[in-house]
């Protein structure tokens, strides 16, 4: 069992808000060849909206749980056939096909611990695409400011639903914690500054097009969100 199969039964309740990068996912989605390929898809936030568009998606998940919870989804939405789920690694993901777009949504790249984790699964991202393909993801650094809001607090971030961030500002790392009265789950978030990520981005073979420090498309600038647009090189 993965720490996300522990809360796939709350986690859409629980994400409900993020609504802000559906948008600029199914953009991307839109202007590529199908298939794209969602790294981390989960319950299928972006990739069921992709598919509503009439863009088929591959979409790869660690989490048997929650996979369950976007074949569901996708059923209900009339989406299923073009919606392949797969259970892997996004550092060794089970796609051999060869795509035009890959995306990797809702930071999901802080999951990998270290630096050297982050390269494989760039690495594995950019061995997905076809010459020329695009690799979009998004992860963030948080500020001062939100560390010092949010540490060591429950907060209420839906009805029942509550969440706790520890940070670890020596370690650059984030402890969050989630827990309803069904399920709960902790899981760690280790986060990069924006030139550590160029770097890891130029090692992996990947060229950046467009550093973005939101989804609407305005220049990072110190921001704590950072949206990459990078393409195979």
């Amino acid at each position: 069992m993965t720490l996300y199969d522990r809360i796939a039964s709350i986690y859409d309740p629980w994400s409900r808000s993020v609504t802000e990068d559906v948008d600029f996912y199914v953009e991307q989605a839109l202007a590529a060849a199908e298939p794209v390929v969602e790294l981390a898809v989960g319950t299928g936030r972006i990739a069921i909206p992709v598919a509503r568009a009439g863009v088929h998606v591959i979409g790869v998940d660690s989490s048997p749980g929650m996979l369950a919870v976007a074949r569901a989804a996708a059923e209900e939405a009339g989406v299923a056939d073009l919606v392949d789920l797969r259970v892997g690694d996004l550092r060794e993901p089970p796609v051999p096909e060869r795509v035009d777009l890959v995306i990797c949504p809702f930071r999901s790249l802080l999951h990998m611990r270290t630096e050297a984790e982050k390269l494989t699964a760039l690495r594995a991202a950019r061995g997905l695409l076809v010459e020329d393909g695009r690799f979009v993801f998004d992860v963030f650094a948080p500020s001062r400011e939100d560390i010092a809001e949010t540490h060591g607090r429950w907060l209420e971030r839906e009805p029942g639903i509550f969440e706790r961030a520890d940070w670890d500002e020596g370690s650059r790392t984030l402890s969050l914690s989630v827990r309803s009265y069904a399920a709960d789950t902790t899981f760690g978030l280790h986060w990069l500054s924006a030139p550590e990520w160029l770097q890891l981005l130029d090692e992996a073979g990947l060229e950046v097009e467009a550093l973005h420090g939101w989804f609407d498309g305005r220049p990072y600038e110190t921001d704590e969100d950072m949206v990459f647009v990078t393409r195979r090189r």
